[in-house]
């Protein structure tokens, strides 16, 4: 396990704390790491379905330059998940010794769960969470470490769709029978009419400008990928807790590979939605909210 090493705020510019809600007087705070993409406003519906006067901050992993600014630049992110995870464990450690003995709790979503459970490691065992909850998230294993290119435009495209239904508060739905074995120009035009039939889309929306969104949600998907390919976890010295979509990222894997690294013991929740749509749906949400209430730590 990596010793943690306290580094000055300057070291961490621009804030990746993101507080939502304010959590009032002793009743704790929900913390999760998010991976970027939506933006972190994405949590609003949580944040609601939270009990009253519980606080929520999100750890926005689109603020640190290094890890967010390579897709503006042209140039490949010179961030590591360990970098990452250590920054994290950094703020996490400041955020909950500013309330000392007030409870909370730690999920994080999508690749911000892979973040969350490294960062975990990172604590000293005594300041670590009862349980981690972690919201559709793919382990770092071997079967689920792709470099790019490998993945197939038809698994991208539903990918794509969940990530731009989310962005527009729909959910978009593509026929698996006209995805299957599609190219990138094909499914993105499959993407275009289905987004177009949710009314996530206006019927005159352009190809071209789709095509800038997929590419932008590709770099993000091919920086994550990068990230995680020389990372070998420990197993967790904590709980798990997974909240998995009806349709999901990885159908027909209940346990997105976390069995292996579940050191501690793994639960599998089912909730309605897809794997964006989950973070806005009052179903899904409620289900979320339930297994994030924060826990005193003694």
């Amino acid at each position: 396990m990596s010793t943690t090493v306290m580094r000055s705020r300057s070291d961490l510019a621009p804030d990746l704390v993101r507080p939502l809600r304010e959590a009032r007087p002793g009743l704790g705070t929900v913390y999760l790491v998010h991976p970027g993409g939506p933006a972190a406003s994405v949590y609003r519906s949580l944040a609601g379905a939270l009990p009253q006067g519980v606080g929520l901050t999100v750890l926005d992993l689109s603020r640190p330059p290094a890890h967010h600014q390579g897709p503006l630049t042209g140039d490949r992110t010179t961030a590591t998940l360990a970098g990452l995870a250590d920054q994290l464990a950094d703020r996490l450690i400041e955020l909950t010794a500013a309330a000392p003995g007030s409870p909370w709790s730690l999920g994080g979503w999508a690749f911000g769960g892979v973040l969350a459970q490294a960062l975990v490691e990172r604590l000293p065992a005594a300041r670590r969470p009862a349980e981690l909850v972690l919201l559709d998230s793919v382990a770092p294993v071997d079967p689920y470490r792709w470099s790019d290119g490998e993945l197939e435009p038809s698994r991208l495209m539903r990918w794509f769709a969940m990530h731009l239904g989310v962005r527009r508060g729909r959910r978009i739905e593509l026929d698996p029978e006209r995805l299957a074995g599609c190219d990138t120009d094909r499914g993105l035009l499959l993407v275009l009419d289905a987004a177009v039939g949710a009314g996530a889309l206006l019927p005159d929306a352009p190809p071209p400008g789709l095509r800038k969104l997929y590419e932008a949600y590709l770099d993000t998907l091919s920086r994550h990928n990068r990230l995680v390919a020389g990372h070998r976890p420990e197993p967790a010295s904590v709980p798990l807790a997974l909240v998995t979509a009806e349709h999901g990222l990885l159908p027909g894997d209940d346990t997105l590979g976390w069995g292996g690294l579940a050191g501690a013991g793994l639960t599998v929740h089912r909730c309605a939605g897809d794997h964006c749509t989950m973070l806005i749906r009052p179903d899904a949400t409620a289900l979320i909210a339930g297994l994030l209430r924060p826990t005193a730590r003694h």
